[in-house]
């Protein structure tokens, strides 16, 4: 039985991992939890799981739990989600499963890989910002990394026993979120509701209107580039609408690998918490047949220029792609609180992209000052 220690248990990712959990009971054991501000939620979760740990976002929410559970210890904040990632630092065998979102994943990950507990990650952010700190710091300390992202899944089961070398692309995918069908000059009026209702995916509110934005097929090629150690030459996008191919593989003989499968996060949930193996799952059964076609297309940067923005911070570097991620996060917030227009969204990311002060070995705690820097920048310019 595998200990599991999940961060971000009441968001979208998090209760499909417990919905696996639930359906193979003899093969795990929760033995921390976190949530933001979901009282409700994590006292259901608390009463079923019995944590030996969970910890909040925020203090107050910590303080009503306390009160709701006197029988289990809870943190909040940082040093509760490092707590809830470390908690048992000799047990190796276990799996911190990094469902947060946002900046604050990326401090539990490194002090999780610091005691050498291997991650499954589906905060993006964490490799986005901190990639070229943690991708070394796993190899030294042994320390398994097993992507969820559908895309980053879907690359990692085409280069089974494949030799890294004998790639010529990694290809990713994207749908093109709630807006592709629309113009440039159509976008000035959308809506942060309209945003959130993507085609073929139900996800978080933030990683939805990053799929409008298309940043965060962007912070997918920054993923790809530490996760399997390729140059950014070798990383591409490629608009595929009906979102059933999830990532290719493009060898130096012209073969071309693909992983397909239905619109259902549980499967490369499922293939990181039994890899090496495979489990039976109750996902559909992809009908290639009512499928009948694949569609395929280029990506216009010009349309989508928050992905032109990923490329050029990857190749810039150091705190570029921070400075990306950060202002990304407070525009998204901005936007998701009707405080400024969808378009504006790409306008602070680039205004921000145009005034860093780069330094091309950040340390974490540069990362932790550029990224508060750049949050603050954005709401006091945009709210002033």
């Amino acid at each position: 039985m595998k200990n599991v220690y999940l961060l971000g248990a009441t968001g979208s990712i998090g209760k499909q991992v417990l919905d696996i959990i639930d359906n193979n009971p003899l093969d795990f054991h929760i033995v921390t939890l976190t949530a933001n501000t979901d009282l409700d939620g994590m006292s259901a979760l608390i009463n079923k799981y019995h944590p030996k740990y969970v910890a909040m976002g925020q203090e107050e929410a910590a303080n009503i739990l306390r009160i709701r559970h006197p029988q289990t210890e809870i943190g909040h904040d940082t040093l509760g989600l490092i707590k809830a990632a470390t908690l048992n630092p000799e047990d190796h065998e276990g799996l911190l499963v990094n469902a947060l979102v946002g900046m604050c994943g990326l401090v539990p990950t490194i002090k999780a890989v610091e005691i050498g507990r291997s991650i499954a990650l589906a905060n993006k952010e964490t490799l986005v910002i901190g990639g070229d700190l943690i991708m070394p710091l796993a190899k030294k300390h042994h320390v398994n990394i097993f992507p969820i992202d559908s895309e980053h899944s879907a690359i990692w089961q085409c280069l089974h026993d494949e030799d890294i070398n004998s790639v010529k692309n990694l290809i990713i995918t994207a749908s093109g979120g709630a807006f592709r069908d629309l113009s440039r000059d159509q976008l000035e009026s959308v809506t942060a509701e309209a945003a959130l209702k993507h085609p073929n995916w139900s996800m978080g509110a933030k990683i939805t209107i990053d799929c409008a934005t298309m940043i965060n097929k962007g912070f997918e090629v920054i993923e790809a580039h530490h996760l399997f150690g390729l140059p950014i030459t070798k990383i591409k996008t490629i608009l595929h609408k009906e979102s059933y191919v999830h990532s290719l593989v493009e060898f130096i003989d012209g073969s071309i690998i693909a992983q397909m499968a239905e619109h259902d996060m549980r499967i490369p949930i499922s293939y990181a918490l039994f890899y090496p193996q495979r489990k039976l799952n109750s996902v559909p059964a992809l009908s290639l047949s009512e499928i009948g076609k694949l569609s395929f297309a280029a990506i216009d940067l010009n349309r989508y220029p928050c992905l032109g923005y990923a490329y050029e911070a990857l190749e810039k570097g150091g705190l570029y792609p921070c400075v990306l991620n950060a202002a990304n996060e407070a525009a998204v917030q901005l936007f998701i609180e009707h405080k400024i227009a969808f378009l504006d969204i790409e306008t602070i990311i680039r205004g921000q992209m145009d005034h860093v002060d780069n330094i091309l070995n950040p340390t974490l705690e540069d990362l932790l000052k550029m990224d508060a820097s750049v949050k603050e920048a954005v709401f006091i310019t945009t709210l002033k």
